[in-house]
């Protein structure tokens, strides 16, 4: 470590050079400066440099080397690990970076390191282009497209990685480097699905897709319709195109219009089908669902910027979420998530999620380090509370809906839905087969393991 003379000479220098602000403790401004949605992480880092371009980044790289400090980058801030925050470290924080620039003749789009899937949802939804993005829309762009990427639009145009078309990195030394299938191919292998293992992702260039139309059928039913609803999902999506996502999800009934004020603040079952197409195809395909005795229904075109809102994480709780990916869902795993869904602790803002894969996803590109393709079926449960009193129940239901999977679990998972569960985790969701290469990519960039605030690969 740095003696504090050094320490204190840096970080006036860094003050001074860098455009954006910067806090240290005791500064006005640091506590709000440090917090991230999951407030079960309360971390006090050393410095935080908030960046407003690729020289900042690049500045605060260098004054991290310079005082030999850990490095954790924040995006969206959404890791519910909290590894875009640390103790005692530095934290580059690109959330001023949210410009998104859309080329609309080449269906490309460029976005900074610090935009929000808001950020580039909302920018193409005037052009009737879209690309495969998260399923809230405060998630950043930049670790959910490194780690993988999946949404609601995957099945029909990929995953995020299928769609990436190159990356400007900041690395450990403070360098800059581009990256495609061109221009350092092995670091642009490694950024899909790798995270924020290699540098600062200062920008992201992505495909864009055409889409006029999107259209949703949200339905809720009561909870002892769960395993008839599970059930009819199942059959309606094995014969969809592959337009077609969304998924079943239990739920408690949160206080909006198309919930019957009776039943706010109950458990419930819902299934959400969404369809990259016209509004006609989509409610052809609902009619199984919407002929089962429901309580509710949004049914209908809806813009997908809006979309993308409704499963937004609310900030000031407390988060611990899972998954495991299936390689299938017969009637006994049905019973069993169904199961899983009645013992989900209520009233809280818990979301117990199957949803499908198939289509583009297992169509796509093998060669990455994206393990998970070929799982049919995945169970997201997502812990989301308010009261700490309820931690030890919520992150109990969450490892026993996890357990209850693993009989039919591919040992594979998607990182970007799981916190912190270990280095066995992170070769479960990078692929043993990948591992050894990735590590060999990080003893070329951050052989120092400077980038470890992530789901970390050791330099070989």
């Amino acid at each position: 470590m740095a003696s504090p003379s050094k320490a204190g000479a840096a970080l006036t220098a860094l003050r001074e050079d860098l455009v954006g602000d910067v806090f240290a403790p005791g500064d006005p401004g640091y506590d709000e400066a440090r917090a991230v949605f999951n407030t079960m992480i309360d971390r006090r880092p050393a410095v935080i440099a908030q960046c407003v371009d690729e020289d900042d980044v690049v500045r605060a790289v260098r004054f991290g080397r310079e005082l030999d400090l850990n490095i954790a980058v924040r995006g969206g801030g959404h890791s519910v690990a909290g590894m875009a925050v640390n103790d005692g470290g530095l934290v580059v924080d690109l959330r001023h970076m949210r410009a998104v620039g859309i080329d609309p003749a080449a269906e490309a789009v460029r976005v900074a390191g610090g935009a929000t899937m808001s950020d580039l949802d909302r920018a193409c939804q005037p052009h009737a282009l879209a690309t495969t993005g998260g399923r809230a829309s405060t998630t950043g762009v930049g670790g959910f497209v490194l780690g993988g990427g999946s949404g609601w639009l995957d099945r029909w145009c990929g995953l995020a990685v299928d769609n990436l078309l190159g990356v400007e990195l900041v690395t450990a030394d403070g360098e800059r480097v581009h990256a495609n299938a061109d221009e350092n191919p092995e670091l642009f292998w490694g950024l899909h699905g790798g995270g924020g293992n290699f540098g600062v992702a200062t920008s992201l260039t992505l495909k864009l897709h055409e889409l006029p139309e999107f259209c949703i059928a949200l339905v809720l039913y009561l909870p002892e319709f769960g395993s008839e609803v599970v059930r009819t999902y199942r059959e309606l999506i094995a014969a969809a195109p592959d337009e077609a996502s969304g998924g079943v999800l239990y739920l408690t009934g949160p206080p909006e219009e198309f919930v019957p004020p009776h039943l706010v603040g109950t458990l419930l079952c819902g299934a959400l089908l969404t369809y990259a197409g016209p509004e006609g195809d989509m409610l052809k395909l609902a009619e199984p669902l919407l002929a089962l005795p429901h309580e509710s229904q949004i049914v209908g075109a809806m813009p997908y910027a809006d979309v993308q809102c409704m499963l937004d994480d609310p900030p000031g709780m407390r988060n611990y979420w899972s998954a495991e990916y299936l390689t299938g869902a017969p009637d006994e795993y049905v019973d069993a998530f169904c199961a899983g869904g009645e013992a989900m602790p209520t009233p809280t803002g818990t979301i117990h999620v199957l949803f499908p894969l198939g289509g583009a996803i297992a169509a796509g590109p093998r060669e990455y380090p994206v393990p998970y393709r070929d799982a049919p079926w995945a169970v997201h449960p997502f812990g989301i509370w308010e009261d700490p009193a309820d931690d030890e129940r919520c992150v109990r239901w969450v490892r026993d809906v996890r357990a209850d999977a693993r009989p039919w679990s591919t040992g594979a998972v998607y990182l970007n839905f799981i916190g912190d569960e270990g280095a066995e985790r992170v070769v479960a969701g990078v692929g043993k087969e990948n591992t050894r290469r990735l590590a060999e990519l990080k003893r070329r960039y951050d052989p120092d393991n400077v980038f470890r605030f992530n789901h970390n690969i050791l330099p070989a």
